[in-house]
């Protein structure tokens, strides 16, 4: 064959060749499009998915139940698994009865036994404490879960110390000899020559000096039993100090005396409270008890109980 007819033969299939060539080229073009597409939506829907299947992992926790602080077996004690409760010695009637705080008689020992039930505590589970009523409010920590013994609440304790609600509000009285040079007296301004006393770092003591305002500086005593045998022996013309211990006073501890007269209730009342360390968490479940106590009458039951009394005369200014 020519080479001319060669030629002839080999060009036609050449431009075949070529021209499936191209159209091969074209058709893989879509292909590599489609692919790349799949990719990034794969790649964007992973997260998605990933997010997905983790989150019941993420909710989880907030399906545990709330701790209850005030249970027994989570609160904050000094000694676990007791409650130790803090008072003075002697502890005095009426709220303690023969000077024993553990036998649960007298309006402060029926309320401490009343809050630790409250809290889960039996007799048993109950520790007292002997503390001196001027270091119960001291700043500093306590070997105490709360103190009883007849505290009033004050904003100049409350820097240092913290207490519950109130569990008692009180007025504070002048106890005299029936021969006293003011046994008779109905006002303030009979009381401002008179000689009289209290027990240090009382509101008792803060009433004579921020109310009556005597002209003479009050006595000061270490406790009420300094100031009251001061009183039995003529030493002194009366003694300031709550109204149930006033009744008490008069009524067993020392013949021939008398309630003189109260203070009217100074704003917002005077209040008992617990008192607690600086920060202690227990302070809100107590605080739950006593509304409980107080809601279903017992607290003021524990009250009439131990703190009965006849009305004393209020003085007048």
């Amino acid at each position: 064959m020519s080479g001319l007819t060669t030629r002839r033969i080999l060009l036609p299939a050449l431009a075949l060749v070529s021209a499936g060539a191209l159209l091969a080229g074209c058709a893989q073009e879509p292909a590599a499009t489609a692919t790349s597409e799949a990719s990034a939506a794969a790649s964007e829907a992973a997260p998605s998915e990933a997010a997905s299947s983790a989150a019941p992992e993420a909710a989880s926790p907030s399906a545990e139940p709330a701790l209850d602080e005030c249970s027994t077996e989570n609160l904050t004690l000094v000694n676990p698994g007791v409650l130790t409760i803090g008072t003075d010695s002697p502890a005095y009637p009426p709220y303690f009865v023969d000077d024993d705080p553990t036998n649960g008689q007298g309006f402060e020992s029926a309320v401490a036994y009343a809050v630790a039930e409250g809290l889960g505590f039996g007799p048993n589970d109950v520790q007292w404490s002997v503390v001196p009523f001027n270091k119960s409010y001291a700043p500093g920590d306590k070997d105490f879960d709360f103190d009883i013994n007849q505290i009033s609440i004050t904003p100049k304790r409350q820097k240092a110390v913290d207490f519950s609600n109130g569990y008692y509000t009180v007025n504070q009285a002048v106890v005299a000899l029936n021969d006293s040079p003011i046994a008779g007296a109905t006002s303030l301004a009979e009381l401002q020559a008179a000689k009289l006393g209290a027990q240090v770092g009382t509101t008792s003591l803060d009433f004579i000096t921020d109310v009556v305002q005597p002209s003479d500086k009050p006595f000061v005593y270490n406790d009420t039993n300094d100031a009251k045998s001061a009183l039995n022996n003529g030493q002194i013309d009366g003694i300031v100090v709550d109204l149930p211990t006033a009744y008490y006073i008069t009524a067993v501890e020392i013949d021939n005396s008398k309630i003189v007269g109260q203070f009217p209730a100074q704003e917002g009342g005077e209040q008992f409270g617990l008192l607690f360390a600086k920060g202690n968490p227990l302070v809100s479940c107590v605080n739950g008890v006593l509304d409980d106590l107080a809601a279903s009458g017992d607290l003021q039951a524990i009250q009439d109980e131990w703190l009965a009394g006849e009305t004393a005369p209020y003085f007048t200014e």
